[in-house]
């Protein structure tokens, strides 16, 4: 066993979020932010976990990482029948390293290590904000189950990283697509919707038009609550009111496949772009995820004739709710916005590649 090291691009949801959930399509994009994970052996025994994004460190055994992916496993069937926002919580709980111990707990049983694998020490180093919609989580799973898959030897199969990841993803978010984990694998911009045997199906998209280049990126704060909470939360919004949540997710769908014809045409038509992407913003304000002082944010950038939306989640009580997708057909004028300076810009370019080995 040699040191092995992995990095995985961020992921931004261009449009579909929560939709995706539910079977409909969302476009998604790789940015050039990237999380990276090294896995080295090391004397004595147990694991060594480096996290420096959260201020964590420690040395925990084997087993003890093994049995906290079991138990976090079990209460997550639990959550899966029954699944409230208060249940969500007992599946979360306050690990720092909550995300990290299950993707090595995962990929270890996969490997039937059911008692864990060699002495470690791994270390994540990130420029993904936590809970700004950049996919911080999917981003550490995939780096995590794909780093320690290639430390024991194991084929690359993407496949394989991919529904492992998926699985730590629902210990983090509840009820997740897997279009986070699709994203940063594969890179570029994908088209991702949910299979009706409850696996993804995806497909790049070949974004032609100026539309990637011209959006901005503001960061409006991390929301109060995980992205879980939220995915909870708008679940039991849709089991109360099934028809109009059907209506909505009708609305969301077409601007979706919209998006996508303009992404993939050769020019570009900025009032349609704007349409679409304000269109967007609309649905996720009557789904309740977006707080009031960033739907004014929104309505700001509206009367300067441009466009705002939620990337990601979003938030139930805010005032933050992450990232924020602004467009304007004169890109350059978003930043003369004297509103707009208080929220700090998140310069990234859409589109970036997405899993690779590193030199160790």
């Amino acid at each position: 066993m040699g040191t092995v090291a992995v990095s995985v691009p961020g992921k931004l949801i261009l449009i579909g979020e929560h939709a995706a959930v539910y079977g409909r399509p969302a476009l998604v994009a790789a940015v050039d932010r990237r999380l990276g994970a090294r896995l080295a052996p090391r004397p004595g025994g147990g694991v060594q976990l480096d996290l420096p994004q959260v201020g964590h460190r420690e040395e925990v055994p084997w087993q003890e990482v093994m049995d906290y992916a079991r138990l976090v496993r079990e209460r997550w069937e639990r959550y899966a029948e029954d699944s409230g926002a208060a249940a969500f919580q007992a599946v979360r709980g306050g690990d720092p390293a909550h995300v990290v111990k299950v993707a090595l707990g995962e990929a270890a049983a996969a490997l039937g290590e059911s008692a864990g694998g060699p002495p470690l020490h791994l270390r994540v180093d990130s420029q993904l904000p936590i809970g700004s919609g950049f996919g911080s989580s999917a981003a550490t799973a995939v780096a995590v189950v794909a780093g320690y898959l290639a430390f024991r030897g194991a084929p690359d199969e993407p496949d394989t990283v991919r529904r492992l990841a998926l699985e730590v993803e629902r210990r983090q978010h509840g009820m997740p697509s897997g279009v986070d984990g699709a994203t940063v694998l594969a890179g570029g911009v994908l088209w991702a919707c949910r299979a009706a045997g409850g696996g993804l199906e995806s497909e790049p998209v070949a974004a032609r038009s100026p539309l990637l280049a011209a959006l901005r990126v503001y960061d409006t704060g991390a929301p109060p609550e995980p992205t879980g909470a939220v995915v909870a939360a708008v679940r039991e919004r849709w089991i109360g009111e099934p028809a109009r949540f059907a209506r909505l997710l009708d609305a969301v769908e077409a601007a979706t496949r919209a998006l996508r014809a303009e992404l993939e045409r050769e020019g570009e038509d900025p009032q349609a772009a704007v349409a679409l992407l304000r269109e967007a913003e609309a649905r996720l304000e009557e789904l309740g995820v977006v707080p009031p002082a960033v739907a004014e944010l929104a309505r700001r950038v509206e009367a300067q004739g441009g466009a705002a939306k939620v990337s990601g989640a979003g938030s139930l009580a805010g005032p933050a709710a992450g990232s924020l997708l602004v467009y304007h057909p004169e890109p350059a004028r978003v930043a003369t916005w004297p509103f707009l300076r208080r929220l700090p810009l998140l310069p990234v370019a859409l589109g970036a590649a997405g899993f690779r080995r590193e030199a160790a």
